[in-house]
């Protein structure tokens, strides 16, 4: 049976990773924390019924670092290896999107507290509990942050999450910051927080010499971004018919089809995002969800697009604003997308931002750093 550790080191061996003593410390830890996951006793086990009582929780961890440190391979690792049921992995934003909608459902019984039932319904679904990218970035989700996770908690869950920030920056300068402080509290006392702040930025290798803006369109940029794809996610490309895809929660109920989705990337095509009706809550949610997000089929806009074209505005400032990568296949450069007509000077932002997010400084921001 494969563990953490020998994972890491075989892909350390065969030059995928580059040795990192930072990384391996983490190895390390996270392989013990799946041994002491799966000699955990059971609910109604034998050793659970000879300790008489329920037995003590499994310690989880933090790991926090900047971007490209190998924070979600390092976690994904963990996910695959360790041998316990059930478990969960999924994209802290789209965790409290559900939370949020789970608390709604709990308070239309008018049955008091929503936050005890709720959190015990998550416990219920897992017993390792794998967040990527806690970022906490509005007031709703910083006031039941410390009663919901001391709730899971003592369910007896395991928490595992990756963050591009320590602890005690999370939500910094948020509104009502004195509401989140005992959750800082909980992770420091409840988790074993690891930084992960070694010299290789992984993410930038497999950007480095590779354009991000591909034009015009065609099969060349095509299969450029498909290759981009492939090599930012670790998928095998011989399987590209099976790459999964996923349905992104908006606020107010209503998801957005990616096609393409995996390990913080997503693929998405012009029409899809600017041609049909969307606004900004989709966007904020692609730009919280997705590190990495590749556009195909921008075309040059004018007068004639100009709601799409508004759309794609809107688009770009989420992305930017949450320094999210974007790789894109368009039928021209950022200067000449909108080369005249009206709307062409309420474009020159978009411009602007589209050359910067090209940019090596744009390139190294951390996901959601602006965010918080």
């Amino acid at each position: 049976m494969t563990t953490v550790l020998a994972r890491y080191e075989r892909l350390v061996a065969a030059g995928e990773l580059r040795p990192d003593s930072d990384q391996r410390r983490v190895a390390e830890r996270l392989d013990r924390l799946a041994h002491e996951l799966e000699d955990q006793p059971t609910k109604g086990s034998v050793l659970w019924c000879m300790l008489g009582r329920k037995p003590d929780p499994v310690k989880g961890v933090y790991l926090w670092g900047g971007v490209g440190r190998g924070k979600s391979m390092l976690m994904d690792l963990l996910y695959e290896h360790a041998h316990v049921r059930p478990k969960r992995r999924v994209h802290f934003h789209e965790f409290m999107l559900e939370v949020h909608a789970r608390i709604r459902e709990e308070r239309k019984k008018e049955e008091g507290d929503p936050i005890p039932p709720v959190a015990a319904a998550i416990a219920a679904e897992a017993r390792l509990l794998a967040f990527d990218e806690m970022v906490i970035n509005n007031t709703a989700d910083a006031a039941i942050m410390s009663r919901l996770f001391t709730a899971i908690l003592d369910h007896g869950t395991t928490i595992v999450t990756t963050s591009n920030r320590p602890p005690k920056d999370l939500y910094k300068e948020g509104l009502n910051r004195d509401l989140f402080l005992p959750f800082i509290a909980l992770i420091e006392r409840q988790l074993d927080v690891m930084s992960l702040n070694g010299p290789s930025d992984y993410r930038l290798d497999r950007l480095a010499g590779m354009p991000t803006w591909y034009s015009p369109l065609g099969d060349a940029a095509t299969e450029a971004l498909s290759a981009a794809f492939f090599r930012l996610t670790d998928y095998p490309v011989e399987d590209r018919l099976h790459v999964p895809s996923c349905e992104l929660k908006i606020p107010g109920g209503r998801s957005l089809h990616v096609p393409k989705a995996l390990k913080g990337v997503a693929v998405f095509s012009f029409k899809r995002l600017c041609d049909e009706p969307r606004g900004a809550s989709d966007y904020l949610a692609i730009a919280r969800a997705f590190h990495t997000v590749i556009i195909v089929g921008i075309p040059v806009m004018g007068p004639d697009k100009r709601d799409q074209a508004a759309r794609f505005k809107v688009l770009i400032d989420a992305l930017y604003e949450h320094k999210v990568k974007l790789l894109a296949a368009a039928a021209a450069e950022p200067q000449t997308l909108y080369p005249a007509g009206d709307g062409a000077f309420e474009f020159e932002r978009t411009v602007s931002r589209l050359i910067e997010m090209q940019s090596a400084d744009y390139l190294a921001e951390g996901h959601g750093l602006a965010a918080d």
